[in-house]
């Protein structure tokens, strides 16, 4: 990976962040009672290979093996350390990253890379073969985590990730610029978010890992089941309206009957939720029918469904969505039996996570159907 913008600690003099990484991987080490180890030193630097410190460890009748340390003042996923690690040795050394703080994510693209890792609050993950496995979280941080540079929780931020990772989208090229003007071409437009909110969100993106750039310009989508649950715990599905309505009409009279309401709406009505996850990856059968409507159509939708609000016994969950990014559909549009449109898969599987229920089963019904088929067959990987 690219190491140009992120460097290991001043190696002039042991500096003051070195000393207080190396005193906390003594501590942590020091705490595993059983557990014989050496010094922590500073790396030789005739024999560098891109690390600051080492420790050795005692094998029960194997030997040793070392931890070698690669300190960072502001790791990224993005620019993972790029160091020599000698692996045809009996007992390999554990390449182990350091950091004032490690992200969930940086943690995350450690444990895929082989790396043990830790922080100086004492967070860590050391996973040495036949000696010990460490993992421990929760101590808050020592030092201020870096401002993300994007929020995911935005609903233009929202925008964005539901066209990365649309499952007919996965190995899309974009660029900025095309990926700015795309929301405008779709036949139920959805709102388009400015370049600069666009550019703002693929660095973090890049920054994050989840999406890489592309060797002839441009960049992809390169890890999007991480990229689907960075989302899915950021999204706010509490900011959506949930209204309760009853209607006698059923069975198909129901579906022509929405599917004339879709219509008349220009394509700002889909089924939602659970009633969407029936198309799209049957699992959880309930007897509700789940829709996204705007607010400016609530009055046709009662008069064309026939539909009474309640408070309780309803047969059908409108949610009035708090930005219309919902309806997104992909390059789609409406679905086949001229029958509602649903919300595409991603879509669908945030709501069905937050929605209570068996809302999370039926998830992952749909992330195994649906989501996880459609980015292997395009080679990414999961």
């Amino acid at each position: 990976m690219n190491t140009d913008n992120i460097v290991n600690i001043h190696r002039g003099a042991p500096g003051a962040l070195e000393k207080a990484l190396a005193g906390k991987l003594r501590a942590i080490l020091d705490d595993i009672g059983w557990l014989e180890h050496g010094p922590v030193e500073r790396f030789p630097s005739m024999h560098e290979r891109g690390f600051d410190l080492r420790v050795a460890l005692k094998l029960r009748g194997r030997g040793t093996t070392q931890l070698w340390v690669q300190c960072k003042v502001d790791p990224r996923p993005s620019q993972f350390p790029s160091a020599f690690v000698v692996t045809e040795a009996s007992n390999p050394p554990v390449p182990v990253l350091a950091a004032p703080f490690i992200s969930p994510r940086m943690a995350e693209v450690c444990k895929g890379e082989g790396w043990s890792w830790f922080d100086l609050a004492g967070n860590c993950r050391l996973d040495i073969p036949g000696l010990l496995h460490l993992h421990q979280t929760g101590a808050r941080p020592v030092h201020r985590p870096p401002r993300p540079t994007a929020n995911l929780a935005t609903p233009e931020a929202g925008r964005v990730i539901r066209a990365l990772l649309h499952p007919e989208h996965a190995g899309t090229r974009w660029t900025q610029r095309y990926l700015a003007e795309h929301f405008g071409k779709m036949d139920c437009p959805t709102p388009q978010p400015s370049l600069g909110l666009v550019n703002k969100v693929v660095r973090h993106l890049l920054n994050e890992a989840f999406i890489e750039k592309a060797p002839e310009g441009g960049f992809r989508l390169c890890d999007p089941l991480r990229l689907l649950f960075a989302w899915r715990d950021a999204y706010r599905f509490d900011r959506h309206d949930r209204r309760s309505y009853f209607t006698l009409l059923q069975g198909p009279k129901l579906h022509a009957a929405l599917a004339g309401l879709g219509a008349r709406t220009g394509g700002y009505t889909a089924y939602a939720a659970f009633s969407a996850a029936e198309f799209q990856a049957p699992h959880v059968r309930q007897p509700k029918t789940w829709l996204y409507i705007r607010e400016q159509d609530i009055s046709l939708f009662e008069e064309l469904i026939a539909a009474k609000p309640v408070d309780s016994g309803e047969n059908l969950v409108v949610l009035i969505p708090n930005d219309e990014g919902v309806f997104y559909l992909g390059d789609g549009g409406m679905m086949s039996d001229h029958r509602l449109a649903c919300t595409n898969a991603v879509q669908t599987y945030v709501d069905l996570w937050h929605c209570g229920g068996r809302g999370q089963e039926a998830a992952e019904a749909l992330l195994e159907q649906r989501l996880k088929p459609a980015w292997k067959a395009e080679g990414l990987k999961l």
